[in-house]
């Protein structure tokens, strides 16, 4: 792992840096957040191609920025994350309701034209 004060690579089981004498005692016991990697794929594949796109970046930066040792970039990431993923899926839904409402009613017009 690395040290989250100086970014020196340090033994899983050290309590402190050798180089700048930080405690590491926190900094293992912290869980990796969410990084939301799938669901940013299947959002860039069947919804919202640019919130997707954003997704899948901030995605691949929890696992990096997480095994450096910057925890609080990795919530970041992962919350960031979230939002694009979240996003993306709402407004692809909406559009494809919207799609499907329009297709509906203009069928019926059509539908309507060719009554007379």
């Amino acid at each position: 792992m690395f040290c989250p004060n100086c970014g020196a690579e340090v033994s899983d089981k050290a309590v402190v840096c050798v180089k700048c004498g930080a405690s590491l005692a926190n900094a293992s016991n912290q869980d990796q957040p969410k990084t939301w990697l799938v669901e940013s794929i299947l959002v860039t594949l069947f919804c919202c191609l640019p919130f997707g796109i954003a997704g899948i970046v901030n995605a691949s930066n929890v696992s990096s920025k997480y095994s450096a040792g910057d925890f609080d970039g990795a919530q970041r990431a992962s919350q960031q994350a979230g939002k694009w993923t979240k996003l993306g899926f709402w407004i692809g839904m909406a559009v494809i309701i919207i799609y499907i409402i329009a297709v509906v009613a203009l069928g019926g017009v059509a539908g309507l034209m060719n009554y007379r």
